[in-house]
């Protein structure tokens, strides 16, 4: 799985109250989430970012309150993939259990800047810096959680496996 797209860099504890101001809680509408993503750091952001941009981050991207909203404001917004130095536990969880790629790799999110070309190899854990003409490397995701990312999180994951009957055989053979 490739992402291509622009980077939109930023700096170290980016907390979920930069991501999603905590006056737009009262919804969980995906759309309006995405409107006001990172708009109290980046007025920017939500009217530029395009499908598959990449978003990158220093450390602790994710930090403070554990809500929801952070990582499907970010989704939503387009991004398909966060690459941090590293991340709040809470905020990793959260990302990867609505089908938001992230990877950490301290190399990539300290070089890139706002507006370079990034390509992220999900499969082998490859992130390029096209316009730096750079290449970084995370952990790959092993075949499970690409499943998983792909299906769009572990809501959908799990409805398409109890779909295909995955869940209805006998624990006991009977």
């Amino acid at each position: 799985m490739r992402i291509c797209g622009t980077a939109w860099a930023y700096g170290d504890h980016v907390d979920t109250d930069a991501i999603i101001p905590a006056r737009y809680l009262m919804t969980s509408d995906p759309h309006e989430l995405a409107s006001h993503c990172m708009e109290d750091i980046d007025k920017s952001f939500a009217g530029g970012v395009h499908p598959g941009d990449v978003l990158l981050a220093g450390e602790n991207f994710g930090c403070g309150s554990s809500r929801e909203h952070a990582p499907l404001a970010i989704q939503a917004a387009g991004i398909g993939c966060v690459v941090a130095a590293s991340f709040a536990r809470i905020f990793f969880r959260n990302a990867l259990n609505i089908g938001l790629p992230v990877l950490v790799c301290p190399s990539a999110a300290r070089e890139a800047e706002t507006g370079q070309r990034m390509e992220v190899d999900l499969e082998t854990g490859a992130i390029a810096n096209r316009t730096l003409r750079t290449t970084h490397q995370a952990e790959p995701y092993p075949p499970f959680m690409l499943n998983l990312i792909a299906a769009g999180g572990w809501i959908e994951y799990t409805r398409r496996r109890l779909q295909a009957g995955e869940f209805n055989r006998s624990r006991t053979g009977h």
